[in-house]
């Protein structure tokens, strides 16, 4: 019975995990959720512990990436069995990684909650860089809107993580101490820290790195097209794209500083509508008011098909397909963007054959989006998840972060929300002003803390409109980026090594 009611523990918690993120934002829960798979990594049989980790991450997974079955059943052709089993499919690969933390702290019996935190941190950082990665679903994230959300401008998203798993082994181990009186003063010990840590954490938040720069604020406006994913495609709805768009930008043309579009807006080929653009960079000269349009592009030397950012009205960067002041896409979405095994995959289902999806990279590191003489540090939908490379592309002079989306392909579902969550902690780690432009929603405005500070609805064709000013200064996270936290963890490592031995050798010493 003991082994079922830790399987029963193990899904419970799991499923839990989820509602610590974004739309439900119910942040305490993530420690809730860990502290389950905690009991259940720390059970006496290893193998029970194991296949209990499987099942908290399958219950954590499928649940907290449901939205992909969308993708793939509407809009990829696959039946609704098919769907949901290449999602189960996604969430048993997961798994892997929570499984492999088990398996750490079964082989080496972990008992300190720090080293509980560092081999999280570790198996964290597998799952964000094995096959490209996928970082989605990291507990930090969670707390943005908690007291400890200060710890990210320190240490990024991946410090939180660290931060709430270490404190939620202390919770665990003091509880288990009650049943167990041996180490209960190294646990109140470390209980003690957590407060203190826990108090300097929301102590933080009051820190601000940056400060908003008012005097080189801009009017900008996002359009927001909403256009159903199942027409966006469909070249018999190209000129009602096209009519929807020109309609939101004449709209604003002379009444704000810059306009942006989202993510592929106009569903053709950039190059076969030249004259398209160029008409709309004189009209965006004539009135002022500059425009970064998301297109599909063709390099015309490499011939790449490139996903992409054009901007227009601009006086140092006339429109021309060549031009330097463009940004494409580098972190594309596997069989989103991309075809892994094309030559194999793509014969076998219409779900390895979504539209676009044959999207080539550009560079990892690309210079500044200029648009009235503001620099914009861009990433493309996926890519904003990516904390490392969007900071790797931070350069001395960004204004702003900028992210245009279509999270169309997802439907009424809680991804659109889990990736504003993220795209929101990239502007508190980074301490930059963040623009998001999308199709269908959420299109927002959020300042260098991380809070949105104006927000259009869902599923409307509107336009949002907001005086954004840049921020001045840097945090320590877009300095340094990750290398403090694994130095930590790699001093933590080391020292409770050291402290291992040491402990062997006395009681060696008084065997004798």
């Amino acid at each position: 019975m003991n082994k079922y009611f830790t399987y029963l523990i193990a899904i419970i918690s799991g499923l839990v995990g989820v509602f610590a993120f974004s739309p439900f934002d119910y942040w305490p829960l993530a420690y809730v959720s860990l502290l389950g798979l905690l009991y259940v990594a720390k059970n006496p049989k290893k193998s029970t512990a194991l296949l209990a980790t499987f099942l908290w991450s399958m219950g954590f997974f499928c649940f907290g990436v449901s939205w992909l079955n969308v993708s793939i059943h509407q809009f990829g052709g696959a039946s609704l069995g098919v769907s949901y089993f290449l999602v189960g499919l996604l969430a048993a690969y997961l798994a892997l990684y929570p499984m492999l933390f088990t398996y750490l702290v079964q082989r080496f019996q972990v008992q300190s909650a720090v080293i509980f935190a560092v081999i999280w941190t570790f198996t964290e950082f597998l799952r964000g860089w094995i096959f490209t990665g996928f970082p989605w679903l990291q507990f930090g994230y969670t707390q943005i809107d908690s007291p400890f959300y200060g710890i990210a401008p320190i240490f990024g998203v991946t410090g939180l993580t660290f931060f709430t798993v270490w404190a939620s082994a202390v919770i665990f181990n003091l509880v288990s101490s009650l049943f167990k009186t041996k180490n209960l003063k190294l646990v109140l010990a470390n209980v003690l820290l957590l407060i203190v840590v826990g108090e300097l954490s929301a102590y933080s938040s009051r820190i601000h790195f940056v400060k908003a720069v008012e005097d080189k604020a801009i009017s900008v406006t996002l359009a927001q097209g909403n256009i159903e994913q199942n027409l966006k495609w469909d070249p018999a709805y190209f000129y009602s794209t096209l009519e929807i768009y020109q309609k939101l930008i004449a709209e604003n043309l002379g009444k704000t500083d810059l306009i942006i579009l989202p993510e592929s807006a106009l569903p053709t080929l950039e190059n076969a509508i030249t004259p398209f653009f160029e008409g709309l960079d004189r009209a965006a000269k004539e009135t002022k008011t500059e425009i970064m349009v998301g297109t599909v592009f063709q390099d015309t030397k490499s011939g790449k098909l490139l996903n992409s950012i054009m901007t227009a009205g601009n006086p140092e960067f006339p429109y021309q397909p060549d031009t330097s002041n463009r940004y494409s896409k580098h972190h594309l979405v596997p069989f989103g963007e991309y075809v892994p095994l094309e030559s194999i995959l793509r014969p076998l289902n219409s779900v390895f054959n979504l539209p676009m999806s044959a999207f080539q990279s550009g560079d990892a590191i690309q210079p500044s989006l200029m648009a009235k003489k503001r620099a914009f540090s861009p990433a493309i939908c996926y890519e904003i998840i990516f904390g490392e490379q969007v900071r790797q592309n931070l350069k001395q002079d960004t204004d702003y972060l900028l992210t245009i989306s279509n999270d169309a392909w997802f439907g009424d579902s809680i991804g659109p929300w889990q990736h504003l969550q993220m795209a929101r902690m990239r502007a508190l780690e980074l301490g930059k002003p963040l623009i998001r432009a999308t199709n269908t929603g959420i299109s927002v405005f959020v300042d260098a803390q991380g809070k949105v500070l104006a927000q259009a609805p869902q599923f409307i064709e509107t336009t949002l409109t907001h005086k954004i000013a840049p921020a001045e200064g840097k945090t320590p996270y877009s300095v340094l980026g990750n290398m403090p936290l694994y130095a930590l963890s790699l001093l933590f490592l080391v020292l409770h090594g050291m402290m291992a031995f040491v402990r062997r050798k006395m009681n060696l010493s008084q065997k004798r």
